[in-house]
C-alpha cells in the first residue's frame, strides 16, 4: 500500500467524478461555447456573489492573470514573504507583468493591516515603484495551512480602499479555510477584487482553477488567458469534475483536517521531532532534531515503508492529507510513525 502525502495535488478522480466527466456536455470553450465550462463559471461566480468567473488550467495562471489585471509594468505589489505568488510561481510576477514584490515579514504567511500600510510607497515619489496591489494567500501553504483572521482581512481591505489599491486573493486552498473557520464564499467575494480558487487540491479534481471578479475584469482576463496560452477547447470534461467536486467534496475537507491533527499528535510524541507548527487544516509542517535524525534520513525511512513526504527547505518537512488518503492508510501511517 503506497501512502502519498507529498501534496493534496496527487489525488485521482473518484468513480462519481469520472462518471460526471465522461457524461459531460462539451463544446469549444475558446469560443465560449462549452456548456459545462460555462456552468462551472456561473456556479463559482454565484457562490462568491461575483458577476463572473473564468476557468483556467492552473492556479498559477489564474494568479498571474489576476496580478496582470491590477498592475502596469514597473508597479509593485505587496505580499507576505511566504506568498505563493513570490515563492512558487517561477518569477511570473516579474516575467508576465513586469511587477516587483514588496515582501512583508508576517506570521506564518499572514501580515497585518498596519504592516501593509507601512509597505505602501508614496504615490507621488516617482523614484520608487508605484504600489498598486495587495495579494493575500489563504490558506498559507508555506505557513502550514494557516487560516487568516477574517477581521484582519477586512482591515486590510480598508487600507486598500484608503490608498486606491486593488486586492487579490490567492485562494488555492480557500475551500479548506472556509470549512475550518465556518466561513462563506460570499464573505470573501465581498472583500476581494479578484479571487483564484483551485479545484485540483482539496477538492480532488485532476486539473483546473477559477478566477472570479466583476464582469469587466473577467472580460479582460479572457484576453490575458489567451496571451498566456490558457485557452482550451473541449475543457468541459475538466469543468464537469469541478462541478462534481463542489457538489460532493467540500464538506469532507474536515476529514482531512482531523487526520492532519491526529498525525500532529503522534509527531509531537516522538523524541526526535523538534517542533510541529500549529495544524489548522490539512498541512503539517514540522522540524526534526538533526542531532538525533536528519530530515533526509527521516524521509528515507518513511519511503522504505512506502510512505512519501517532502522537505520544504530550511530543515522543515511537510505532510499533506487529502481525498485519496484513506482511513486504512491513516491507521497504517500512524503505526509506522510510532514504530520509528
Amino acid at each position: 500500500m503506497e501512502i502519498n502525502l507529498i501534496s493534496d495535488t496527487v489525488t485521482k478522480p473518484t468513480k462519481g467524478m469520472m462518471e460526471a466527466m465522461m457524461h459531460a456536455e462539451v463544446g469549444d470553450d475558446v469560443f465560449k461555447k462549452d456548456p459545462s465550462v460555462n456552468a462551472l463559471e456561473d456556479k463559482v461566480a454565484s457562490m462568491f456573489g461575483k458577476e463572473a468567473a473564468l476557468f483556467f488550467p492552473s492556479g498559477t495562471m489564474a494568479n498571474q492573470t489576476g496580478i496582470k489585471l491590477h498592475t502596469n509594468p514597473g508597479d509593485q505589489l505587496i505580499c507576505d514573504k511566504f506568498s505563493h505568488v513570490f515563492n512558487y510561481e517561477g518569477g511570473g510576477v516579474s516575467f508576465n507583468s513586469g511587477v516587483s514584490c514588496r515582501l512583508v515579514d508576517g506570521h506564518r504567511g499572514m501580515m497585518t493591516a498596519d504592516q501593509v500600510e507601512a509597505a505602501i510607497n508614496p504615490p507621488d515619489f516617482y523614484h520608487s515603484p508605484l504600489t498598486s496591489l495587495v495579494s493575500i494567500e489563504n490558506t498559507t501553504n508555506k505557513g502550514g495551512g494557516a487560516c487568516w483572521d477574517y477581521e484582519e482581512l477586512k482591515r486590510i481591505k480598508s487600507i486598500c480602499e484608503k490608498h486606491g489599491l486593488a486586492y487579490h486573493l490567492d485562494g488555492a486552498r480557500l475551500w479548506n479555510a472556509l470549512v475550518a473557520e465556518n466561513e462563506t464564499p460570499e464573505q470573501y467575494g465581498a472583500l476581494f477584487d479578484t479571487i483564484s480558487v483551485c479545484l485540483s487540491k482539496g477538492l480532488g479534481c485532476p486539473v483546473g482553477s477559477v478566477l472570479i471578479g466583476n464582469r469587466i475584469l473577467i472580460e479582460k482576463a479572457l484576453r490575458v488567458r489567451k496571451i498566456l496560452g490558457g485557452g482550451m477547447r473541449q475543457s468541459g470534461f475538466l469543468a464537469a469534475a469541478g462541478i462534481y467536486a463542489l457538489d460532493h467534496h467540500l464538506e469532507r475537507l474536515s476529514e482531512d483536517h482531523l487526520k492532519a491533527k491526529e498525525i500532529g499528535v503522534v509527531l509531537k510524541s516522538l523524541s526526535f521531532i523538534k517542533s510541529v507548527e500549529r495544524i489548522e487544516t490539512n498541512i503539517i509542517i514540522f522540524e526534526i532534531h538533526e542531532d538525533k535524525m536528519s530530515g533526509s534520513r527521516f524521509v528515507e525511512k518513511l519511503a522504505e515503508n512506502n510512505v512519501h513526504i517532502i522537505g520544504m527547505g530550511q530543515g522543515k518537512l511537510r505532510i499533506v492529507t487529502h481525498l485519496d488518503y484513506t482511513d486504512d492508510m491513516h491507521e497504517r501511517f500512524l503505526k509506522i510513525l510510532k514504530a520509528l
